[in-house]
């Protein structure tokens, strides 16, 4: 027995026509802002990451008429930028909401409850991964590392960290951003849009009175490890997630007692390059 290609899921009409152009208006506006972009480099062909984030500010999402844009300027095809679109995550493909809540579902955050979290939100907002919200405000999504295991569970929102979450203090995060009420992140600038975001992305300034100044830079547990390197004695500390913001647990550190077992990270050892009254023995033969 034979199936048709309509069975499986092949189309054979016509191919997909030329996407349409901006409107004049806005395509003289933004040719403007890629010019100022293109200007930044050497090779023009550099300056296609900034490129697509401009043209994701426009639309909240990199269409066809942005690649196509994005070819015109930089004397590409448009298959050499969609190669390029298709390939990052932080382009996005299809219409969004205006804050992309990403939930680090990798190792460590996973087992920190990360899981848990995601769970929580997808049947809290009633849609899975990938997905936007009715009200279009929040788009949900399963992310990988963010490179910030020592804060972990870790949420983001447009890019922006929230440290030490719980699924309780995840539900109130996204009821606030729906809500449109203030919200701040654990570290770095109070939060914007996603098109702005994406424009901020592109290389323009941050507009917003006093959101410079609010820039953080690395957060205390990220910096443990340097100021031992340095010599510097800190106290090991353990400090507890986040139950909510409005739970005064959220801000308590507790200070272990020396019965309780600490990761390397909190107590590090003495090691061969650390301690040289006791060097490392001769290296082991496979299988030893």
């Amino acid at each position: 027995m034979t199936t048709s290609s309509s069975e499986r899921g092949v189309s054979l009409g016509m191919p997909e026509l030329p996407a349409p152009a901006y409107p004049d208006d806005v395509r003289a506006r933004l040719e403007a802002d890629a010019r100022e972009v293109i200007a930044r480099y050497p090779d023009s062909r550099s300056a296609l990451l900034p490129l697509l984030h401009l043209v994701q500010s426009e639309e909240g999402h990199v269409t066809r008429t942005g690649m196509r844009f994005c070819a015109d300027m930089l004397g590409l095809t448009t298959a050499e930028v969609t190669a390029v679109a298709t390939f990052y995550t932080m382009y996005r493909r299809k219409p969004s909401g205006d804050y992309q809540v990403g939930v680090c579902t990798n190792t460590l955050c996973a087992v920190m409850g990360g899981d848990a979290i995601f769970e929580t939100l997808q049947e809290h907002l009633g849609v899975g991964n990938g997905e936007t919200t009715d009200d279009g405000k929040v788009t949900l999504e399963h992310i990988e590392c963010n490179a910030a295991c020592d804060y972990a569970p870790v949420v983001m929102v447009n890019w922006e960290f929230f440290d030490n979450q719980t699924p309780a203090s995840a539900k109130h995060l996204v009821d606030d951003l729906r809500a449109g009420r203030p919200v701040q992140p654990t570290r770095g600038a109070r939060l914007c849009t996603f098109k702005e975001t994406a424009r901020i992305l592109a290389g323009f300034p941050d507009e917003r009175p006093g959101a410079v100044e609010e820039g953080g830079s690395a957060g205390p547990a990220s910096l443990v490890g340097l100021r031992l390197a340095r010599g510097e004695a800190a106290p090991a500390r353990v400090v507890h997630p986040r139950g909510g913001p409005h739970e005064e647990s959220q801000d308590r550190v507790h200070e272990p007692s020396p019965a309780e077992h600490l990761s390397s990270h909190d107590a590090p050892q003495d090691t061969s390059a650390s301690d040289p009254a006791h060097p490392a023995g001769p290296a082991a033969e496979e299988g030893e």
